[in-house]
């Protein structure tokens, strides 16, 4: 090639490149961190500590009342990078009266891997919901996702306890397609450490919650003699019968939140207590379910 022909070739290009916005001294160019172009777009998303990104939970089906008031979301990610989710379960009976969570840090890599992978399996369309009418009793599985300025929000009737049948046609009218890729995103989640880049992730360490929701009741004991447990007392000033409010959706059951110097006198005995632990308070005893609040919850 003659040198005056690879000018002529060097200046078209260099005209190209101002004409698409040039590229920057980082390497990025137009589309890099805004989510609107580029070969790697960036997904927008809340970035405040108390801002949820996404999250993962499971609800309702035949499960007791007690169960339903401990239920907790199996992952929920925040905008500056925390991710709680429940950690293992003690295989004992009467187990804990504190759920197991456990807290890991995201750096923004580990976002945007996690949110593609949201993306590709449908989390950022539409809200829809997922439903399989050939069973009955069994929880709905629901994702959140806040991206690109808006909340979607998808659920799965009985995700991940009928799929096995169902490509064999044993219920009609179920989108199978759209059930396996939630199925799929779900166990991602449980298993980012898998998969996501490495150093994209911390350890995980426990989380302290900032405040507790404590829903109160009478006693039912424990059922069995060789179940029965330790009476604990109540430590804090205001006595159990004027804890909180009536619950309106639960009767017999009253609910308050605990925070600040009463939750550091109540959180040490909420660990160490159990589900059947009687609670005594002005010469009454009482059964108390403990539910702590993530960054983005708050009251009952």
């Amino acid at each position: 090639m003659n040198r005056k022909l690879l000018v002529t070739l060097m200046l078209a290009l260099s005209l190209l490149a101002a004409a698409c916005g040039g590229i920057g001294d980082d390497g990025s160019g137009p589309g890099s961190g805004g989510g609107d172009g580029g070969d790697d777009p960036t997904i927008d998303h809340p970035t405040g500590a108390d801002e949820l990104i996404l999250r993962l939970e499971q609800g309702g089906g035949f499960v007791p009342v007690e169960y339903n008031l401990r239920n907790f979301p199996g992952v929920s990610i925040y905008g500056d990078g925390r991710m709680i989710v429940q950690g293992p379960v003690i295989e004992i009976y009467p187990g804990p009266a504190l759920p197991n969570l456990q807290v890991t840090r995201l750096t923004e890599e580990a976002i945007q891997a996690i949110l593609a992978e949201a993306d590709a399996a449908g989390l950022l369309g539409p809200d829809a919901s997922y439903d399989y009418p050939c069973v009955t009793d069994l929880p709905t599985t629901t994702f959140s996702v806040n991206a690109d300025g808006a909340t979607h929000t998808t659920s799965a009737y009985a995700l991940g306890f009928a799929d096995g049948g169902m490509s064999t046609g044993q219920c009609e009218g179920v989108d199978v397609a759209a059930r396996e890729e939630l199925l799929d995103f779900s166990t991602k989640l449980g298993d980012v450490r898998g998969w996501l880049p490495a150093g994209s992730f911390s350890d995980e360490e426990p989380f302290v919650p900032s405040a507790l929701r404590v829903y109160v009741t009478k006693y039912r004991g424990a059922g069995e003699p060789e179940l029965e447990q330790p009476e604990v007392v109540w430590p804090l000033d205001t006595a159990l019968d004027r804890f909180g409010d009536p619950d309106v959706n639960l009767q017999d059951y009253r609910c308050g939140v605990v925070q600040g110097q009463d939750l550091d006198a109540l959180l040490p005995e909420a660990q160490a207590a159990n589900e059947l632990t009687p609670w005594v308070s002005g010469g009454a005893t009482y059964g108390l379910v403990f539910r702590p609040l993530l960054p983005d919850e708050s009251g009952c």
